[in-house]
């Protein structure tokens, strides 16, 4: 893992847990100015529904009451682990190293939807040739190492961002994420662990397996988030973990991929109270853990369509829709720019006043008919 020049963002593990247990708020006002603005256009209050609300938290997290997405940055951190050792994934670590030759040259999944998504792709190898240690047998990462990778990821962030989308690259991995989910909040392997890659019955019961002696082994140890992270992520892990962290610190929103990335994150909302509301799950992976990880951390993923690729595919595959709710917050007209007449209470009242006399009439019309009838009724009788 290449040497970072200049000052690092955190220069101790304390340096971190400071910046993790105090995250910067968000401005209020700035969303505040937005569902103003939204009350406003030329529609039925909330009729854009989930769109509204994605706009506000924009402007929360950009700290601006017109946010916009002009820089884009997409981060795919790749790293390798010491338990893919234990045959818990059908494919080896060589694929790492491999796939990210493929990004290089354009050829991935995530190359395309970047280039679609009008962001920036960045991918981050982390000393893919040193993977980390089997977690079954020791930490995952030391702390020196723990510490780079996270520093490695805040210092990736580009200048001037307007949203950051995370992901991640590595055989492995999932059985990492897995392994962290269940540290912060319980439950074993067979609980957590999917399938991964495609992995088969008995793959699937050696990464359990794997996982329940990483809980055993670290448990005097897994209180703590971050010593969770380190003893049972990794490099890549470790480095969404940071870049998170100082997307926060910027005022960056952020975009969190699939089951690994957002497990990889999850210590900040565990740190503290709101740690992670600057950031939201781009979409449901249809890896096992996922649903119960977003059920944990009150998460509505904004997509769910079956994907479990990883590499930031569905944090990409999100950023139109971003798009989308700024377009129509900034372009929209007001009813007063457009000469359309607003929804007044008087208005609705006044409307539900006559609706009421209307319908009063109409029953008055109604039981003077029946009366009528009735009374040719009887006089029918009598003549008889």
């Amino acid at each position: 893992m290449p040497a970072l020049s200049g000052p690092l963002p955190f220069a101790s593990l304390e340096a971190v847990r400071a910046a993790c247990t105090a995250p910067p708020a968000g401005d209020e006002a700035a969303a505040a100015a937005v569902a103003a603005r939204q009350a406003r256009l030329t529609k039925p209050p909330g009729s854009l529904g989930r769109l509204e609300a994605l706009a506000a938290w924009l402007a929360r997290w950009q700290r601006r009451a017109m946010p916009v997405l002009e820089r884009v940055q997409v981060l795919v951190f790749a790293g390798n682990h010491g338990v893919a050792a234990r045959g818990v994934s059908p494919y080896p670590a060589a694929v790492t190293a491999q796939m990210v030759a493929n990004f290089a040259a354009g050829g991935a999944a995530i190359n395309q939807l970047a280039a679609a998504a009008g962001a920036r792709l960045r991918v981050v190898p982390l000393a893919l040739d040193a993977p980390t240690a089997d977690f079954t047998a020791a930490p995952a990462l030391g702390e020196e190492e723990f510490l780079a990778a996270l520093n490695q990821g805040a210092a990736a962030l580009e200048p001037g961002l307007g949203l950051l989308c995370l992901g991640e690259m590595g055989i492995g991995n999932t059985t990492a994420g897995a392994a962290l989910a269940a540290a912060l909040f319980g439950g074993d392997g067979a609980a957590w662990a999917g399938r991964g890659t495609g992995v088969d019955a008995a793959g699937l019961d050696r990464k359990r397996a794997a996982i329940d002696a990483a809980l055993a082994r670290h448990a005097a140890s897994l209180a703590d988030p971050l010593e969770a992270a380190r003893r049972l992520g990794g490099r890549e892990l470790a480095a969404i973990l940071g870049a998170a962290l100082e997307a926060r610190r910027r005022g960056v929103p952020v975009l969190l991929d699939g089951f690994v990335c957002t497990a990889a994150a999850a210590p900040l909302a565990c740190l503290a109270p709101g740690g992670l509301d600057h950031a939201l799950v781009a979409h449901r992976s249809a890896e096992a853990g996922h649903a119960r990880l977003l059920d944990e951390l009150g998460q509505e993923p904004l997509l769910d369509l079956g994907m479990r690729l990883g590499e930031a595919s569905g944090a990409a595959l999100a950023v139109p829709l971003l798009r989308a709710a700024l377009a129509c917050h900034a372009g929209m007209a007001t009813f007063a720019e457009a000469g359309v007449a607003e929804r007044t209470e008087e208005g609705v009242a006044e409307r539900a006043e006559e609706g009421v006399a209307e319908r009063a009439e109409e029953g008055v019309a109604e039981r003077a008919e029946e009366d009528v009838a009735e009374r040719a009724e009887q006089g029918g009788t009598g003549a008889g």
